[in-house]
């Protein structure tokens, strides 16, 4: 098995621009060797399948989507308060929309997952973990609510987000982060 972690990220990241641009079905070793300019059959060499490489990139687009512990310290600078939570929920659909390659492309792995029950296994523990990383952080951080309040705003902002993305001029950037305002001011109380 080749040993090269570099290669093995440059090889997951052309695999997550694939997904997004091509879909699950234009997902191939030689659609990923090309998008990250290594020699053909390169992929090949680091993942023992399609649902091995479709797995991988599972995982990775957690990571790629991770904020920078730094930006996370000065956000919450801030006293804990709605205001505060809104606020939070902005800079997530900003940094999602900068990010936007990542996040279709784990649309399309959620898709895919419907069909792939390892894929589903892998997708389903990364999603719970990161939600149960933002109860975690939420309630450390004495944000207003609890753990369904949580659940209720990533399920709110999850559906805010998909259309925002995928359909983009349904909702203007102002309305998409006004919206993010009334979510977090109706399901706190406000």
């Amino acid at each position: 098995m080749v040993r090269n972690p570099e290669r093995r990220t440059a090889l997951v990241d052309a695999a997550i621009e694939v997904l997004a641009r091509e879909g699950a079905r234009g997902l191939t070793f030689r659609a990923v060797d090309t998008e990250a300019k290594v020699p053909p059959g390169t992929a090949s060499n680091y993942f023992t399948s399609r649902d091995d490489l479709l797995t991988q990139a599972g995982r990775h687009i957690h990571v790629r989507m991770t904020p920078d512990p730094a930006e996370v310290s000065e956000a919450m600078r801030a006293a804990p308060s709605r205001e505060l939570v809104a606020t939070l929920l902005r800079w997530l659909l900003r940094r999602v929309a900068g990010e936007r390659t990542g996040y279709l492309a784990m649309l399309e792995l959620r898709l895919e997952a419907t069909r792939r029950p390892e894929l589903r296994e892998a997708l389903t523990e990364a999603v719970r973990a990161e939600l149960e990383a933002n109860i975690a952080f939420h309630l450390d951080a004495g944000l207003p609510g609890d753990a369904d309040t949580v659940r209720l705003l990533h399920f709110a902002m999850t559906g805010l987000l998909v259309d925002h993305l995928t359909l983009p001029d349904l909702l203007g950037e102002d309305t998409a982060e006004r919206l993010v305002g009334l979510m977090v001011d109706r399901v706190l109380g406000g």
